[in-house]
């Protein structure tokens, strides 16, 4: 029997027993060379595409290996927020982005129960006990053996069963993730298994594909885990972005449309981000002259985006654009329009 991949060091868990029936099919739709074994890649891609994802509430509890169970009390950022379904999650949301220059704090009261990736619950008593699940899931993560959550499995699906002979002895109907979790998780050392391809599946939560056999699975996976780390990249990247706004004054040392640099309109101007994503245009040269408020997004999808909005203002109006960070370092940021390429700036920090 293959062993459980507990997700935490708490050795009594244990997967809830899974029976399903296994029905004769047709021999010749049954015939597929393609078996595996509890062991195989193919099983490992099932278990982890079938894991139970607690990552959509990770801006909580900071473990995506599981989830906590409503309802939670916690103190965000010194403010208690009671949490009794998840449309309250905004309440926690709000709070932490009050501020973008802030370590949001979150302290969670105790008891509290969590749902692990093997769909088994867990009474947490203390600060302590939680440490330890999210140590387990840093673990886990590092040898790549979480829960993958950018290929989502549309069900029924059919899974073929063979014995060591390869001659198919039934097969069984998946109807849901922890179905197939179970099923995997308690495979025998004398059965083999094929998926009756072709599936289809949701990627990255928009795109539906047919997928017709173990090596299109294992690439689906490889492409959409690439996709999630580049964007995972982008999001580092976008918070150091902040980072570097709040923490500095920047000059407009070029701005660049169709070819004619306009910094010079701006000389005389400095431009100030604030942690609540305001931002104001000070002329240092003449007081008299008011000063340009706006705000301020940073956003990231697969690359970061600084969005600018002055108010009030003709000249710095025309700043007024979603930007593409195309480079920044301790001094400099540089900028491309997302809807003119040939618009261009470029910030550098006084």
């Amino acid at each position: 029997m293959k062993n459980l991949k507990l997700i935490t060091a708490f050795a009594l868990l244990a997967l809830f027993s899974f029976t399903s029936c296994q029905d004769e099919i047709d021999t010749d739709n049954g015939e597929n060379p393609n078996t595996n074994t509890a062991d195989s890649q193919t099983a490992s891609n099932l278990e982890r595409v079938s894991m139970y994802d607690g990552s959509f509430d990770d801006f909580l509890d900071g473990v995506s290996c599981s989830s906590i169970l409503l309802p939670v009390t916690a103190t965000v950022n010194g403010t208690q927020v009671t949490i009794v379904s998840e449309a309250d999650y905004q309440q926690v949301i709000d709070i932490m982005a009050q501020f973008n220059d802030d370590s949001d704090e979150v302290q969670l009261q105790f008891p509290l129960t969590i749902q692990l990736n093997n769909y088994t619950e867990l009474v947490v008593t203390s600060q302590s006990q939680y440490n330890l699940v999210a140590q387990a899931c840093q673990a886990v993560e590092q040898i790549a053996e979480d829960a993958i959550s950018c290929v989502e499995v549309n069900y029924p699906i059919t899974i073929l069963n063979y014995n060591l002979n390869l001659e198919q002895t039934g097969s069984v109907v998946i109807e849901s993730n922890q179905q197939l979790y179970a099923y995997i998780n308690n495979l025998s050392d004398d059965t083999l298994f094929a998926v009756n391809y072709p599936i289809t599946a949701t990627i990255s939560g928009e795109t539906a594909t047919t997928i017709a056999s173990d090596l299109e699975l294992q690439v689906q996976i490889n492409d959409c885990l690439g996709l999630e780390g580049a964007q995972e990249e982008a999001e580092e990247n976008a918070q150091q972005l902040e980072q570097l706004l709040v923490n500095g004054v920047y000059q407009i040392e070029s701005f660049v449309d169709t070819s004619v640099d306009t910094a010079s309109d701006y000389a005389e101007f400095t431009i100030d981000f604030a942690n609540d994503m305001t931002l104001v245009a000070e002329n240092i040269i003449n007081a008299t002259v008011q000063d340009v408020q706006g705000t301020y997004q940073v956003t990231s999808q697969t690359e970061v985006y600084l969005e600018l909005n002055f108010a009030g203002n003709t000249s710095f109006s025309l700043l007024n654009h979603q930007w593409e960070v195309t480079s920044y370092n301790n001094t400099s940021i540089s900028l491309q329009s997302t809807t003119n390429a040939a618009i261009t700036l470029v910030l550098t920090q006084i």
